[in-house]
């Protein structure tokens, strides 16, 4: 048996990929490799994971539903699927939406259709977001709030992601989870991230612009934390008449981005250079996650606040980009 994983070249999806090879399973990645980002990054990812001779990797977009199904024909094995291929980032939606409808909307699709035709289907687990949150106020998001107001497409296509899984879920008894990842960071990130590009700014003596004094506040949510909530997840598939739900996946905890600037500045010992500027209107305010959930059904408990998990981060990004 093995277990398809979609983005695997990505940031969550290299992290999760290889926590699953290092407890034994068989992992097939796919990915498209885009320009998102600088993809050496990402092909670096895949050299790690490469070193694992339980790990196939094939490169394609998801939303090209033809290549898809020739490569699960080619698969019977595959039994799981962790879908977190996705175009993220909220402000680039601004400027390249149909980027998202593509890979977000049209690549799910794709998913469900793929788990609707395997005849051994056990589990599917998708990526949502802490976005499909849009403005709400009251704290901290539960999954029983109502997410029908967002803020930004991609947040927009995020949420269409879960009424397109209840619909097949609905239909055809697809067992699936949809995780809603609140402000993933930590070694091997993706340099679109705040945290990532103010690192770089630091680094390089750059103006960094701070929205709102530094108030925003976010629940930051470290990579092994995440990994370990995917899995636990995915190995307790749901059942019932309809086997759906929805879980957050936070650390529970609302952290002002002033802190997260304050922690990067002492990691990599040098002063910011801060410009201030009105939060646009595609940003929300502050975030943080209910676990309860998620933590009845795995045992979920976050254990790396921010001042551990920057560190981490900057130890790594020393490494990666040469910085002594």
């Amino acid at each position: 048996m093995a277990i398809l994983v979609t983005g695997a070249a990505g940031f969550i999806g290299y992290h999760v990929a290889e926590a699953l090879l290092a407890r034994g399973e068989e992992v097939l990645g796919v990915d498209e490799l885009n320009s998102y980002y600088d993809v050496r990054l990402k092909e670096a990812r895949l050299e790690r994971l490469a070193r694992h001779s339980a790990f196939g990797f094939h490169r394609l977009d998801i939303a090209e539903r033809e290549a898809v199904a020739s490569l699960m024909a080619a698969h019977p094995e595959v039994d799981r699927i962790v879908h977190l291929a996705a175009q993220a980032g909220v402000r680039h939606s601004l400027t390249h939406p149909y980027a998202y409808v593509s890979a977000n909307v049209m690549g799910h699709l794709v998913i469900l259709e793929t788990a609707r035709n395997m005849r051994n289907l056990q589990h599917l687990v998708y990526a949502s977001s802490s976005s499909v949150y849009g403005g709400d106020t009251v704290l901290p998001f539960s999954e029983a709030d109502r997410v029908d107001t967002p803020l930004s497409l991609y947040a927009a296509t995020k949420r269409a992601d879960e009424l397109m899984s209840h619909a097949y879920g609905h239909l055809f008894g697809i067992p699936q989870t949809g995780l809603r990842f609140f402000t993933v960071y930590g070694p091997w990130g993706r340099p679109d991230m705040a945290y990532y590009a103010f690192a770089r700014a630091i680094a390089a003596g750059e103006p960094i612009t701070l929205y709102d004094v530094g108030k925003p506040r976010r629940d930051f949510t470290y990579i092994d934390d995440v990994v370990a909530g995917v899995l636990g997840s995915l190995d307790r598939p749901p059942t019932g008449e309809l086997p759906l739900r929805i879980l957050n996946l936070g650390n529970h905890r609302s952290e002002p981005v002033g802190d997260l600037m304050r922690l990067l500045e002492e990691a990599l010992g040098r002063k910011a250079v801060i410009r201030h500027a009105p939060r646009p209107r595609a940003d929300v305010e502050e975030t943080c996650a209910s676990v309860e959930r998620i933590a009845a059904l795995t045992g979920y408990a976050p254990t790396t606040p921010l001042a551990v998990g920057i560190p981490r981060f900057v130890a790594w990004f020393r490494t990666w980009h040469g910085i002594a």
